[in-house]
């Protein structure tokens, strides 16, 4: 194996990592990829970089070299390899040294969005905030007489979707709105939202 083959090997699971990193994220066409990933919470800093602080929490951070850095370096390092390696007339060793730093300049890129763009919007959520009880959504698959239905409801902007059982086993209709009373292993039991009114 030569540099060029080395560098455009680099350049090519760099890339493919971030597009399937992107397809997971996505969740497209039910496929989901589990690749690791930049966490929020108490991890330690990287050196002389801070993160910024979350609603909701301590001052929490990102490592300077996660998953997503790493997957850009490979990239910017590959393609600057790649490229000097074919159409330049340098040394081995300093197109080692640029393509580092441009992998560098693209890992150091991508952290800087993680930390000033997308961390400061992140917050964890409070159990009030995430609570099933008391969600008011209308029924998507009718609950027949004793058993199991489902229905939407909205929480924090998105439509969620949960396993539902009338509180009462009796039947409940598509499309009737419901509320639930309690939510026990995975389970929403649910009453007719004008019983709820009528008592």
């Amino acid at each position: 194996m030569n540099w060029e083959s080395f560098y455009l090997i680099c350049f090519v699971v760099g890339l493919a990592l971030s597009a399937l990193s992107l397809a997971g994220g996505m969740g497209r066409f039910g496929v989901h990829v589990h690749l690791p990933h930049a966490h929020v919470g108490h991890v330690p800093h990287g050196p002389g970089m801070h993160g910024s602080g979350l609603r909701g929490g301590g001052a929490s951070t990102v490592p300077w070299w996660n998953a997503f850095s790493i997957m850009i370096f490979l990239c910017w390092f590959g393609a600057a390899g790649y490229l000097l390696t074919r159409y330049g007339a340098l040394l081995a060793g300093v197109v080692l040294l640029l393509s580092a730093a441009c992998g560098v300049v693209g890992g150091a890129i991508i952290f800087w969005f993680l930390v000033k763009v997308l961390l400061p919007h992140e917050r964890e959520l409070t159990a009030d905030e995430t609570e099933v009880v008391g969600a008011v959504g209308r029924v998507s698959a009718p609950i027949r007489m004793g058993g199991t239905g489902e229905m939407v409801y909205e929480q924090l902007g998105a439509v969620r979707s949960v396993p539902a059982r009338a509180e009462d086993g009796e039947p409940i209709e598509k499309q009737a709105e419901v509320f639930v009373v309690r939510y026990e292993k995975g389970i929403a039991f649910v009453r007719r939202f004008e019983d709820g009114l009528s008592d």
